[in-house]
């Protein structure tokens, strides 16, 4: 009786204590979500908003009757562009493609960049724009009299199929967009099967003694070590010591004279090295959680241990090791610090075309940009996050519905 006494006195102190800790994970929530949502409405804020654009000719000016600018035939608009340019730069023009195989859009992009010669002179905000557009048209309209005002979008269809450039109304992420691709998937290539097959050894065949607790413990202490460390070491080994190779120039595609092992290739293989201990981990960690009496259940039925592993193991394991290896890629996609060290290229118009060529890639384009002092760099910055996040979630959302399928077939 005093037992039940004693148990309904404590209930409202175990309901306060209930009430409290609910209140405090609802704010941890809370506060994340907050967090979150501030770190989206700054990229989007950047990413759109009002310009003021100023041209060295008024696009009015070069009208043809009553026909506008925009609405000549392509004739007229080679006639504007020999007009206005010099005979030495059309020349080269005509040099680098005919006139004649030209589009007219490719013509009219021209006349804009060699005669009209638009220039971003200030930048505003998404909030800007939207709640303060009335003191943006009248700081326009004092400030810069002979400018336009427009509502631009800095992430469109020309800003991801364009390479990069020195003007930030020309520049776009298309070189950056491939050289990440390229750059993940020889990370995964490299770091997933290495570190399934690791998880695999170390749980099924390693026996439980000094040095397979040292290996167990190092891993883990891996884990931990900062990105740029890994880039020293991918600077030390790939880019120096195994330079024949990772420039190409064992298989002779380069002149090994001239060869240098900043390619994507050692950009790869140093995030391999930094994603392979996660990978180990959560690998081991999903192993572990299959029973063991579905081990011994196999055993009993005759199977090698090797069949077991094969056949039960690894199918009940794999969602949870794609899950590691999902958050594994998710930091190495976002990483820069390694690239750096490594030598990716932060100006960059070529496309890579394959594991040994130059490269750049998204987060290295968005450190380069926003260090520019221009506003507009820091526009197409937010642009590139964009890019970035829709890239990142598109591989996770492909790794998840990969996961789910063998999830059902368990």
């Amino acid at each position: 009786m005093s037992t039940y006494s004693e148990f309904v006195q404590n209930l409202p102190r175990r309901h306060r204590a209930a009430r409290m800790w609910r209140t405090v994970f609802q704010a941890s929530t809370t506060i994340g979500i907050i967090v979150l949502s501030a770190l989206l409405f700054n990229v989007v804020n950047q990413a759109f908003g009002l310009v003021a654009i100023e041209s060295e000719i008024d696009p009015a000016s070069l009208a043809v009757g009553d026909v506008p600018l925009p609405k000549l035939e392509k004739d007229q608009l080679v006639q504007i562009l020999q007009g206005h340019v010099s005979k030495g730069l059309f020349r080269r023009l005509e040099h680098d493609m005919p006139f004649e195989q030209r589009s007219r859009e490719n013509v009219y992009d021209l006349v804009l960049e060699r005669v009209v010669e638009e220039r971003v002179i200030e930048t505003w905000t998404l909030y800007d724009s939207l709640f303060r557009r009335n003191e943006v048209m009248a700081r326009v309209a004092s400030k810069y009299p002979d400018a336009r005002v427009e509502f631009v979008s800095w992430i469109d269809a020309r800003f991801i199929s364009s390479p990069q450039s020195s003007d930030a109304q020309k520049a776009g992420v298309r070189t950056a967009i491939f050289g990440s691709l390229w750059t993940i998937v020889i990370t995964i290539t490299f770091a997933f099967p290495l570190g399934v097959g690791a998880a695999i050894y170390l749980e099924e065949y390693a026996r439980d003694n000094w040095l397979n607790r040292i290996i167990r413990t190092n891993i883990n202490n891996l884990a931990g070590v900062p990105s740029i460390i890994y880039g020293m070491l991918g600077l030390a080994i790939f880019v120096r010591l195994l330079e024949p190779l990772s420039s190409g120039a064992i298989f002779g595609l380069v002149d090994p004279t001239t060869a240098n092992g900043r390619t994507v290739f050692s950009a790869g293989f140093t995030l391999g090295l930094l994603i392979l201990p996660l990978i180990i981990i959560n690998g081991q960690e999903a192993i572990r959680a299959v029973p063991s009496s579905l081990r011994q259940a196999s055993y009993g039925l005759g199977a090698t241990q090797w069949q077991t592993i094969w056949h039960h193991v690894l199918p009940n394991a794999l969602p949870g090791i794609l899950t590691g290896t999902i958050l594994a890629i998710s930091r190495a996609i976002g990483e820069t610090a390694p690239l750096v060290v490594v030598g990716a290229s932060t100006f960059i118009t070529i496309d890579p075309s394959g594991p040994f060529s130059k490269f750049t890639t998204l987060p290295i384009q968005i450190y380069q940009w926003t260090a520019r002092p221009q506003g507009e760099f820091r526009n197409i910055a937010a642009a590139a996050i964009m890019v970035l996040l829709a890239l990142l979630l598109s591989l996770n959302a492909g790794a998840v519905l990969l996961r789910n399928r063998y999830s059902r077939r368990v």
